[in-house]
């Protein structure tokens, strides 16, 4: 967990369409602070700050430190609102969390290996991620800006699953714990058109030119 990403808020009294197209004129997004047994705050962000936070990956997936007129408060990112077509944040939600209380978050998973895999070092595989990211529950303080997964020794056609990887302790997959569905990680698969492929082709077609041959001949007698 890291509170190394802030972001510096002022509350606002104005609300509306008409009060939240000023704001934006004026370099600045609308934003709301909610959760924890607390009153909701509408707050005020600096646009450019916050875009370039967002490029972050630990800022969508770590506690934030929201400082609220100079006082401190924890909260995570709970919702970004985009313009349609343009580089613009038009609204974004943050909720406080409490140490007490679990939270649940969608955690990005990062992979290494890769390179050194079997399956894709000697048999000339590739690994696809079949997903990005895991649905976890656990308290503040034990959140992890991200899920590593070591996929060197995968072989051709092996795979990772959900249940077979190391969560931090503290942490559950809220998928497993509730009973969903076990699903397959990562893998490592055959590329279309491999070489294995390639001799198949190459061999229907030398059958297929014998038989056309043969033909010839035999009309020819």
């Amino acid at each position: 967990m890291s509170d190394s990403n802030t972001i510096s808020a002022v509350t606002r009294d104005e609300q509306g369409t008409g009060a939240s197209r000023r704001l934006r004129r004026d370099g600045k997004i609308p934003a709301i602070l909610y959760g924890a047994g607390k009153d909701t705050v509408k707050l005020t962000l600096d646009h450019n700050t916050l875009f370039h936070d967002l490029e972050k990956e630990s800022f969508h997936s770590s506690i934030l430190n929201v400082e609220v007129d100079s006082k401190g408060e924890r909260a995570i990112l709970r919702d970004v609102q985009m313009h349609p077509y343009k580089p613009i944040i038009m609204h974004i939600d943050l909720q406080r969390v409490s140490a007490k209380d679990k939270i649940h978050m969608n955690i990005p998973f990062h992979f290494t290996g890769g390179e050194e895999a079997p399956g894709v070092k000697l048999e000339g595989g590739i690994i696809s991620h079949l997903m990005t990211e895991l649905d976890i529950s656990c308290l503040p303080d034990d959140l992890p800006e991200y899920i590593e997964i070591d996929v060197s020794g995968l072989n051709l056609g092996d795979s990772v699953h959900i249940s077979e990887i190391t969560l931090p302790k503290g942490v559950e997959s809220t998928s497993v714990a509730h009973g969903g569905d076990d699903l397959a990680i990562v893998t490592c698969s055959a590329v279309r058109g491999s070489q294995a492929e390639d001799e198949v082709i190459e061999e229907v077609g030398e059958e297929a030119a014998g038989e056309e041959a043969a033909g010839e001949e035999a009309g020819e007698e």
